[in-house]
């Protein structure tokens, strides 16, 4: 069935073009990524396709009893409205009650204990989940999400992935999360200079799809070259539009030559040199810092190397930003040091990043910083350098305001770059950034020669650019690990099940006799136990199942939750069970074989 069918969609911005006569299909079943570089209109676009904003031109067909539910980049909100009352909003009178339940599931997932607190209280990122829960509580057939997973942690985002994969309606989201798009989504939409070209895959295949697509196309505008070649030729020769003939070679040319032809795509280049950096870098000794009777680090020390690529991980609110914050010489520690050796330079990206005058020019605003940097490709004015980072002459002599919200965080990125740090602190860098302009990031960062130390949910980004982690544990403790997000959670899974293990109910072993031998009751389960636990796993095997289709049904889901956990532990008791029984038997068999 079809949901949603948008036809001809035109929209300028000023003398941009962001959408020029395009169309989109979304059927049932549908989980489509928008992507595209930042200000090439996918935000616009997905306001239109939600109602929120009209085309210029074009028609949007919704199919009957479709409802949509949407989650705006910036939200608005009633701040008189307590964080429950703002994500039943959406929600008809009648179904209140019975969604009620729904709702506060919704909120203790996305991290809210407290239902009663009013909007006006929250901080952005908390506004924006509390919308994102709103967006998943409303009667709707189909989601339109722009960016669900900022301003969530890592935790937070691995549960939204399962939950949109189990989704039963359509789903047309920008994100720049890959694992994310890798995961949940079964089509991909690029934006590119207002067009869209669709791809039937996720993430990893849309690569190839798309590679394969560029080369047709290049090959096609090679084959059209050489024919405009010859006809060239054959016109300089002197031929006269006068006969049948020639008039058609004529025609062809300039056929051939009014197609326009295919731009060569920008490429972000971040060239800015590194600041000399002596032997001493940054040391942390014995640092604790307490906001009231909350402990967020207590008695963290570390020295960091000349060329370490540090992630930091945790819950929002644990302390990662206060703790770059202390070292970017924000705020100071309660109590410890933090050293800085004489030469270094930090370059620190803000999460709230600095006031920008929205009515400055973007080319003045890094010409307040530096008029030309010395590059490993020479000196460049700042002109030159915006260039390279994907601003044309056009978009140089913008007011700042007038920039999308990427633009202007490319912005403040290459600012700090200007000032040629050899430390790095950035705190949530790839926030509002297209994929083109990560994956350039991170390019940068593994060849950077400094040191980076990087706060950042973006489990993609955080497996690509960091060696190892520094996890908050809760009460102020951080704890390190070595590799990135994948390499963590393994970790963090193993740690969990020894745990586990250890803290499990074990049945003591029969007091040592000169003759091992099963009892009666031991024989009968050891020669059952193997068809025990093979039901158990199958009845979770089957909880699982019908948890992906009951994730609209919450009452049944939390039963399942719980019949899933209490099955679980009956497996991991029959686990320890069948070792118990196996090493007795191989004890017997050994003594009988004496």
């Amino acid at each position: 069935m079809i949901v949603l069918n948008a036809e001809g969609i035109s929209k300028s911005y000023s003398e941009k073009i962001l959408l020029d006569k395009v169309g989109l299909c979304i059927s049932e079943g549908d989980k489509i990524g928008l992507i595209g570089v930042n200000g090439t209109g996918k935000s616009t676009f997905l306001k239109i396709l939600a109602g929120a904003e009209e085309a210029e031109s074009g028609s949007i067909a919704v199919g009957k009893g479709v409802r949509i539910g949407y989650l705006p980049q910036n939200p608005v909100f009633n701040e008189d409205l307590t964080v429950l009352e703002q994500v039943l909003s959406g929600v008809s009178a009648g179904q209140r009650d019975t969604k009620e339940f729904e709702a506060k599931t919704l909120l203790t997932k996305l991290g809210f204990d407290d239902y009663s607190q009013k909007i006006s209280n929250l901080s952005g990122g908390q506004k924006k989940r509390v919308a994102m829960a709103a967006a998943l509580a409303a009667e709707s057939e189909l989601l339109i999400l722009d960016e669900p997973t900022n301003h969530i942690d890592s935790s937070m985002v691995d549960w939204l992935e399962g939950y949109l994969a189990a989704y039963p309606g359509a789903i047309f989201m920008v994100t720049h999360d890959r694992y994310f798009l890798e995961r949940v989504a079964n089509k991909i939409v690029e934006l590119e200079g207002g067009k869209l070209y669709s791809y039937p895959a996720n993430y990893s295949k849309y690569l190839e799809l798309k590679s394969q697509r560029q080369e047709m196309e290049l090959a096609t505008q090679r084959k059209r070259q050489s024919l405009l070649r010859k006809e060239l030729e054959w016109i300089q020769r002197g031929a006269r539009a006068r006969g049948t003939k020639a008039r058609f070679r004529v025609e062809r040319f300039e056929e051939l030559s009014s197609i326009p032809e295919i731009a060569e795509q920008s490429k972000l280049e971040i060239t800015a040199t590194m600041s000399r950096m002596g032997k001493k870098t940054v040391e942390l000794e014995n640092v604790c810092k307490s906001y009231g009777e909350r402990t967020l680090i207590r008695d963290f020390s570390y020295h960091l190397l000349r060329t370490d690529r540090l992630g930091i991980l945790g819950p929002n609110g644990c302390g990662k930003s206060t703790l770059l914050r202390m070292i970017a010489g924000k705020i100071a520690p309660d109590s410890g040091t933090i050293t800085l050796g004489e030469t270094i330079r930090l370059g620190y990206f803000s999460q709230e990043w600095e006031e920008m005058d929205p009515n400055a020019r973007a080319i003045d605003y890094l010409k307040d910083i530096a008029l030309e940097v010395e590059t490993s490709n020479g000196t460049l004015t700042a002109a030159q350098l915006m260039e390279t980072f994907l601003f044309d002459s056009t978009l140089q002599y913008t007011a700042i305001g007038r920039l999308s919200g990427g633009e202007r965080r490319r912005l403040y990125l290459l600012g700090i770059l200007m000032e040629s740090p050899n430390v790095l602190l950035l705190d949530e860098p790839t926030n509002d950034l297209d994929i083109q302009t990560l994956t350039i990031l991170e390019d940068y960062l593994e060849t950077f020669p400094g040191a980076v130390i990087v706060v950042s949910h973006d489990r993609y980004f955080l497996d690509k650019v960091v060696e190892h982690v520094f996890v908050y544990q809760g009460d102020g403790r951080i704890v390190q690990y070595n590799g990135g997000y994948t390499d963590y959670i393994s970790q963090y899974k193993e740690e969990k099940k020894q745990r586990e293990k250890q803290s499990a109910p074990r049945t003591e072993r029969p007091a040592h006799e000169q003759k091992l031998k099963f009892t009666y009751k031991e024989e009968r389960e050891f020669e059952t136990i193997d068809d025990v636990i093979a039901q158990l796993e199958e009845k979770i095997e089957n909880a699982d199942r019908e948890m992906a289709q009951s994730s609209a049904d919450f009452v049944r889901l939390q039963e399942l939750m719980d019949e899933k956990a209490q099955l679980e532990s009956e497996l991991a008791q029959k686990m320890e069970r069948w070792v118990y029984l196996n090493d007795l038997n191989d004890a017997i068999l050994a003594q009988q074989k004496k």
